[in-house]
């Protein structure tokens, strides 16, 4: 029996980066289309199979520690990317400010879609989805640069907006206007989950 369910819900990628240089700054650079492989986008700082621990996985290892990397991407929302910049109270926020992979727009309330969902291309490729992305005062620091008052409003009005990370299950393409389709796990919620966050 299948464990993953194909949706109803689909989205189009508006938008579709990378980011070539972290050392220097965060911002993703534009591209049109782009090679999904195992390693995730070709040319990614964040991609490869294992990465350095960081800050949202310290109850489990310490800083530095090599892990298996499932946050190969940065994957928003327009409908939330709108939100955040009104928000923000300003008219709009470029998704390179903020390091994204891809933009979708469609999936409603996106952030919070399951862990373990999968996002799939026409040609098959597949994203599965890890976990919420949580908003990061880098961030803020890297849209300083361009606009200082704005930087320090990122954080809090990004809280529960800011995307999903996910890694590459599938290898194929992508591109600007490719259709995305969402599959969730056909699995009921942990009746116990309350009780664990607690």
């Amino acid at each position: 029996m299948p464990a993953l369910k194909p949706t109803q819900f689909s989205g189009t990628v508006i938008w579709l980066g990378r980011v070539t240089d972290q050392e220097t700054d965060l911002r993703s650079e534009v591209l049109q289309k782009a090679r999904l492989s195992f390693d995730g986008i070709e040319g990614e700082m964040h991609g490869g199979p294992t990465r350095k621990s960081c800050s949202r996985v310290l109850a489990q290892h310490p800083r530095g520690t090599e892990i298996r990397n499932v946050r190969q991407l940065s994957v928003l929302s327009q409908e939330e990317l709108k939100l955040i910049a009104a928000e923000m109270e300003t008219e709009s926020l470029d998704p390179a400010l903020l390091g994204a992979s891809l933009v979708i727009e469609g999936i409603p309330d996106f952030t919070h879609v399951p862990p373990s969902s999968r996002l799939q291309l026409p040609d098959g490729a597949c994203l599965t989805i890890d976990m919420e992305n949580r908003p990061c005062t880098y961030l803020g620091r890297d849209i300083s640069k361009d606009h200082p008052d704005l930087g320090p409003r990122f954080k809090p009005a990004a809280q529960n907006r800011r995307g999903v990370t996910a890694w590459v299950e599938r290898e194929g393409q992508i591109a600007v206007g490719d259709t995305i389709t969402l599959h969730v796990p056909d699995q009921p919620v942990w009746a116990h989950l309350n009780a664990a966050r607690q």
